[in-house]
């Protein structure tokens, strides 16, 4: 650092203007090749993300049939046409009929969401790792006094990376964790999911309890605000919850430059009561299985640095949330209207509903997260992290999150030192 501000001040004692901008433009151009290699690796690595505007077409997906928030835009098309009753939907394609759940409107207009049994169906067999979908390669194990997480990733042969966590919060029941994860105002208004910017429920169905809810969320300065129209739906079997959140085509939402719409968004999670950790045999506990992927719009590699790194933060702002959550429901404070819509759930039976699923191609089992190789070891610090930042900075198409940027800041440093 001293040597850079030695050679700054002797071009800036040069007797003229024009020597002293010529030594500049001498000094500065390491500075912007190390930039233009960045974008030009950056380019290479860049994924199909116009994929995910479009939506998925069926395809495989990693030797599996694509989930339904991931189906071509011909179905997501249809899953919008108007109807104001309850209706079954043929698909062409596949013979096979998916039930339609019909929502009140608040503008006077029927419109169908796109959450179906077909997504209870798929949530299913990821909770019992059925789907037939790639391994999943552990990548963290970690615990606080009240609260153990463990966390999961996938890489299909199309589309985005995959995570699944295993979250157990004790001495919570799975009613108020539910209400918690559904509850958007208490999101805003306790700030522990400090992302969320608005929230406005555009549908709902009071006998479903299905919902239609249009979030913006905060990015770092050198992106634009992103913005979700999701659909979301409860399962009920038992104490067990199964919850699935994820983007659905809404018209009634117009797209603009600013915020930029996220297509491919899908996160779904279930929802359970299981024995504390303590081994006193009391169901004391809840587990939270979380399923999440999303088009990020950058390389994926870039961005599985920056998740990786950032993820531990997040959850520990999910346990501080959830014991606030806890303390305002003991208060007997009103119910917001998001968690009184969690309280509507479509009861199933979860034991037939597995019986009944034939010829699903089983995964092999979780296996531990490999010792990745650090590839970038070679590649000089500032031509790799300048790369990233002009990269996130010009191609501004995508979900990029704070992680991914000060993620990948984290882990070239702590490479750095280790050297």
């Amino acid at each position: 650092m001293a040597f850079i501000v030695d050679v700054l001040i002797e071009i800036l004692r040069k007797p003229t203007v024009g020597n002293v901008v010529a030594e500049l433009a001498l000094f500065a151009a390491p500075l912007w090749i190390a930039v233009l290699v960045g974008l030009f690796v950056g380019w290479a690595w860049r994924p199909r993300w116009v994929a995910g505007l479009v939506g998925w077409d069926n395809v495989g997906l990693g030797g599996r049939r694509l989930p339904p928030s991931e189906k071509s835009s011909v179905d997501s098309f249809k899953a919008q046409l108007p109807s104001s009753i309850s209706s079954s939907v043929s698909d062409k394609s596949s013979g096979e009929e998916a039930n339609m759940v019909v929502v009140s409107p608040t503008d006077g207009k029927s419109e169908k969401l796109a959450v179906t049994e077909e997504d209870l169906d798929h949530l299913i067999q990821l909770v019992e790792v059925t789907d037939g979908g790639p391994l999943w390669h552990q990548m963290m194990d970690r615990s606080l006094p009240n609260m153990s997480y463990q966390a999961w990733r996938r890489d299909p042969q199309t589309g985005p990376p995959q995570y699944r966590s295993r979250t157990v919060f004790e001495d919570a029941t799975p009613e108020i964790v539910r209400d918690f994860f559904w509850d958007d105002e208490f999101r805003i208004k306790n700030g522990w999911d400090d992302m969320l910017l608005y929230h406005e429920t555009l549908k709902e169905c009071s006998t479903t309890g299905t919902m239609l809810v249009h979030w913006i969320r905060k990015f770092p300065f050198f992106c634009s605000d992103r913005e979700y129209t999701i659909g979301r739906r409860i399962w009920e079997s038992g104490r067990q919850y199964y919850c699935v959140t994820k983007g659905v085509p809404c018209h009634s939402v117009p797209r603009r430059k600013k915020p930029r719409r996220v297509d491919l968004y899908y996160s779904s999670w279930c929802i359970r009561a299981v024995e504390s950790r303590r081994g006193d045999g009391q169901l004391t506990a809840c587990e939270v299985l979380l399923f999440h992927h999303e088009d990020m719009g950058i390389p994926w590699e870039i961005a599985k640095l920056g998740v990786r790194q950032g993820m531990w933060g997040c959850v520990k702002r999910i346990e501080t949330g959830l014991l606030a959550y806890q303390m305002t429901r003991r208060s007997d404070e009103p119910l917001s209207w998001c968690a009184v819509m969690a309280q509507i759930n479509t009861k199933f039976d979860a034991d037939n509903l597995r019986s009944l699923q034939v010829g699903s191609c089983s995964s092999s089992e979780i296996v531990e997260a490999e010792k990745q190789k650090h590839r970038a070891g070679n590649i000089p610090k500032f031509l790799v992290i300048g790369g990233a930042v002009a990269l996130a900075c010009t191609l501004d198409h995508g979900l990029l999150t704070k992680a991914v940027i000060f993620g990948v800041a984290r882990r070239f440093a702590k490479q750095r030192r280790r050297l």
